[in-house]
């Protein structure tokens, strides 16, 4: 095969893009699992925490300096934290100004639809008149270097804060979701939203609590997106769109589906462009979403949140 001899880059190099699909795939996923609403304006969410990432590393280390040792952890992790808060933050934001007040006036799903697309072209040109239309470089956290090798492939620093970040972020989430209260009430939700009222669940507040845990985890991936890349008011747009299609990919409303739905198109976008040309990068992902909503609609697993957990 064209990519033989390459093989195990190319696998650590789409994982890492899959670990940050599959993050913010979950926050799509639990929204349309809890609303049956697609929320576009999602890939804004992620970008919020990459400029939140931004501010927080320029204030601690100046615009051009560095972190060494100690330091780089303790700067990654508050990154981590800061930029799932801002994500958190302008999700909970969403639900209540954008949202909410169309589920109390009972608003066709069309509303919902226009109204996301339109809170996400709102949040898109406010970054841009606030931050610039230029890309902004993160300062260094840390030196890149190369940790170990998998099969002769360099595993360095970046894949692995990206790596153990997003495996701890979803198996925190999976636990959360499948034994804590709030998970019971998310996938009551999901199930049957009428009958879970009757029962004592407060819709409102599972709903809020719902965007709040899908912009922690698109604010957290949009701050290790920005410290591989670099941070712009465009940023979401792409990876937005690709973990729509990772969502879909694994089952729309599932997470473990979400999950796996991020890994699987990073990797097979990565493998797939050394048969092509790079430029055909997003041709494959795109092209792997109408694949499946043409021969498997329901995705690899295929289930809702309120029955897969």
């Amino acid at each position: 095969m064209c990519f033989t001899s390459n093989f195990w880059s190319l696998t650590i190099d789409g994982l890492n893009n899959g670990f940050l699909y599959a993050l913010i795939a979950l926050g799509y996923t639990l929204v349309y699992g809890v609303l049956q609403l697609i929320n576009f304006a999602h890939s804004e969410v992620f970008m919020s925490g990459g400029f939140a990432g931004l501010f927080l590393t320029q204030w601690w280390l100046g615009a051009n300096g560095s972190a060494h040792g100690a330091e780089s952890v303790f700067v990654v992790v508050a990154g981590v934290i800061i930029g799932g808060l801002a994500g958190g933050s302008v999700a909970f934001l969403l639900e209540r100004v954008a949202y909410r007040p169309l589920r109390r006036r009972n608003a066709p799903r069309l509303a919902f639809l226009i109204t996301a697309i339109g809170a996400s072209y709102f949040l898109f040109s406010l970054a841009g008149h606030l931050f610039g239309r230029d890309s902004q470089s993160v300062p260094q956290l840390y030196d890149n270097k190369q940790v170990f090798t998998v099969f002769g492939a360099g595993v360095h620093v970046y894949d692995l804060v990206v790596a153990v970040s997003a495996i701890l972020m979803m198996l925190l989430l999976d636990r959360v979701v499948a034994h804590s209260r709030l998970g019971q009430g998310i996938r009551a939700v999901a199930q049957d939203a009428e009958t879970a009222s009757l029962l004592g669940v407060n819709i409102d507040r599972v709903i809020s609590q719902t965007f709040i845990i899908g912009g922690l985890l698109g604010g957290a991936a949009g701050f290790l997106f920005g410290i591989g890349n670099s941070v712009s008011y465009t940023m979401g747009f792409v990876p937005g769109l690709k973990a729509f299609t990772a969502a879909v990919l694994g089952g729309i409303g599932n997470i473990r589906g979400a999950m796996l739905g991020g890994i699987v198109l990073g990797l097979v976008e990565n493998w797939g462009v050394t048969c092509v040309r790079n430029s055909w990068r997003d041709v494959i992902a795109f092209g792997i979403l109408v694949l499946i909503l043409m021969f498997r609609p329901t995705g690899l697993l295929g289930e809702r949140l309120g029955r897969s957990a």
